[in-house]
């Protein structure tokens, strides 16, 4: 080992709290950059496969009642691979011991039990045979919520007859994972659940033999999700057909495709932050070595040691603080990714996990690190190597400070002189200065955000709950009602008022530009449920045209 090698060996001993307070700043990077990235992965590679497996459909729709027939023409449609037609209605459950209305979406299976696009995963249990009217398959987490299992009964509203139904089984769908009910905002598996019941006991209650009320198709690679839902929508319009759409527009993809972006912008965002700081502490700690080693540094100079040798010595000592950073953090972030996926699968109840480990992912975050911490020791390197050994010997000259205020101001006698020694070291050295005020200043506005965050919340739920929507309950049906449904919800006891309100979902379009919206109908008066606007101000709705929010204004254009 050379005379450097060790001289390195008593810096780390001596320094090793600054060491290690770098080296754990190196490790977040490194564990965040990892969790986000392998947590990303693996659910992204689990949802491929999942999907894989189980034929998730690629483009959906909704009619109220279409006769089977019409599927011949859909398979027509260039692009089209399979087609699966079901029977898809909601309904209202009657739970024992639980008193809070549950709402269920019957889903059709058909008689060979076998659907031709998103399969069932089934957990426990067989699927309902195709002769039985009151047998049924239930979503795991609906289970789990009210403690289902094979041979349990409740009672399920079916087209305004009540039936007894046994669960025989429970499952996972692919269109299913993150399982909404209608008007929700957060999942919530005791009030909402899938059931999958014989098509032929559900097409006999609501009265679709022959016909369907839900189609899923599959597309070929490389067809065109636009044509084949404009023309789906041709042939079901007559029929009462909604607005078809792909996955990015189906519920359950579009919160999970949600919640990995939210994994994937993780990896744009903490990993910086943490290179950044490990550059700015790297510049700072080296520089400082240096100048308290400063006569050092000229001595071995005067003894023949080249200017690369002393710069690959400090470089070492940066190396050798990255390294020990990047070790802990890649194992932290192993744990941390792993324990990130499972929570993420456990909630979205995948029927299975792959784990991505790539080596890749290590690399990478090895790379940075060394590369951040490289360019906070590179000024300070320079110069180094350009200090001659005659003037490093030396004790360093005193800085040049230069008057920044006038002499007439006189500011010595308004000042203490502490308090000049302070302005003089911010003007000698402005770029340091800045740099500091902006750490301070950040550090400051992730303090104040994080403390905003619950005062923002209370606000939010204030507005939504107190100003915009602030009826007790909502009462919403699944086909239209005529306007003395609303007198009867009156004479209710306890129903001090109410008001009628509609949605519809279509598709609005603008020259290219297509989104899928519910439009909402409310009346003039409407007190309960209102529109506010950005000066917490109640809109009345145009009595003709629409009235549409700010965002999608910017999206369309208008």
């Amino acid at each position: 080992m050379g005379a450097l090698d060790r001289k390195l060996l008593r810096d780390l001993r001596r320094l090793w709290a600054q060491a290690l307070a770098i080296s754990l700043v190196v490790a977040g990077g490194v564990a965040t950059l990892v969790m986000a990235v392998g947590s990303y992965r693996s659910l992204d590679d689990t949802r491929t496969a999942y999907y894989e497996r189980n034929r998730f459909a690629d483009v959906f729709a909704l009619v109220r009642r279409a006769p089977k027939s019409v599927l011949a023409d859909i398979r027509q449609i260039a692009g089209v691979a399979a087609v699966e037609a079901r029977i898809a209605k909601l309904a209202l459950l009657d739970i024992p011991d639980f008193e809070p209305p549950v709402t269920a979406q019957l889903m059709s299976l058909p008689e060979d039990n076998e659907p031709v696009l998103n399969r069932l995963h089934l957990r426990r249990g067989r699927l309902p045979e195709p002769q039985s009217a009151n047998e049924a398959v239930v979503n795991e987490s609906f289970a789990a919520a009210h403690g289902f299992v094979p041979g349990s009964r409740f009672s399920a509203i079916l087209n305004g007859r009540k039936r007894s139904l046994v669960v025989v089984g429970t499952a996972l769908s692919p269109e299913f994972v993150y399982a909404i009910g209608p008007g929700d905002f957060m999942p919530d598996d005791r009030r909402f659940g899938v059931v999958w019941i014989a098509e032929k006991a559900l097409a006999a209650a609501y009265d679709l033999e022959g016909a369907f009320s839900s189609l899923a198709l599959q597309l070929l690679p490389g067809a065109s999700e636009r044509d084949v839902t404009m023309q789906v929508d041709a042939i079901l319009d007559r029929y009462g057909g909604r607005a078809a759409h792909g996955r990015k527009d189906q519920v359950s993809h579009a919160f999970l495709d949600h919640e990995l972006d939210m994994l994937s912008n993780m990896t744009r965002t903490l990993p910086p932050i943490f290179l950044l700081v490990t550059a700015f502490l790297v510049n700072l700690t080296l520089s400082r070595i240096v100048a308290l080693e400063r006569e050092q540094v000229g001595l071995l100079k005067a003894l023949g040691y080249r200017n690369a040798a002393i710069a690959a010595h400090y470089l070492k000592l940066v190396a050798v603080i990255a390294l020990v950073g990047i070790v802990i953090g890649s194992i932290a972030g192993t744990l941390l990714g792993g324990y990130v996926t499972e929570m993420f699968a456990r909630f979205f109840r995948f029927p299975f996990l792959i784990f991505s480990k790539s080596p890749e992912i290590y690399v990478a975050a090895g790379i940075l690190s060394l590369l951040a911490a490289g360019i906070g020791a590179a000024r300070t390197l320079r110069e180094v190597m350009a200090l001659p050994p005659a003037v490093a010997m030396q004790p360093p000259a005193p800085p040049v400070f230069r008057r920044f205020l006038p002499v007439t101001l006189r500011a010595g006698r308004l000042l203490s002189q502490p308090t000049m020694m302070m302005l003089r070291s911010i003007a000698h050295h402005p770029v340091r200065a800045a740099l500091t005020m902006l750490g301070i200043s950040l550090a400051t506005g992730i303090l104040i955000v994080s403390l905003f965050v619950r005062d923002s919340m209370e606000s939010l739920i204030d507005v939504t709950y107190s100003m915009s929507d602030r009826q007790d309950a909502t009462i919403s049906f699944a086909e239209t009602r005529p306007e003395h449904a609303l007198h009867q919800i009156l004479r209710l006891p306890g129903v001090m008022t109410a008001e009628p309100f509609r949605e519809v979902p279509v598709r609005i379009r603008r020259g290219t530009i297509e989104r899928r919206i519910i439009i909402t109908g409310r009346v003039p008066d409407a007190d309960l449920s209102r529109v506010i606007d950005v000066d917490l101000h109640p809109v009345t709705p145009p009595e003709d045209g629409l009235a549409v929010s700010g965002w999608l204004a910017r999206v369309l254009g208008v």
